[in-house]
């Protein structure tokens, strides 16, 4: 399965809402209502 360029570089993903898979950013911005931007959590060094 071919991955999606997501066109960013700060590790964010667009998700579709409806389908569960991975969208562009354009699509993410065109449809915000059914689309969710997921971020990754930074790791702290602290406990």
């Amino acid at each position: 399965m071919a991955k999606k360029g997501s066109g960013g570089s700060s590790g964010s993903k667009a998700r579709s809402a409806v389908t569960g898979r991975y969208v562009t950013k354009s699509y993410a911005k065109a449809h915000p209502r059914t689309t969710v931007v997921e971020t990754p959590k930074r790791r702290s060094g602290k406990k």
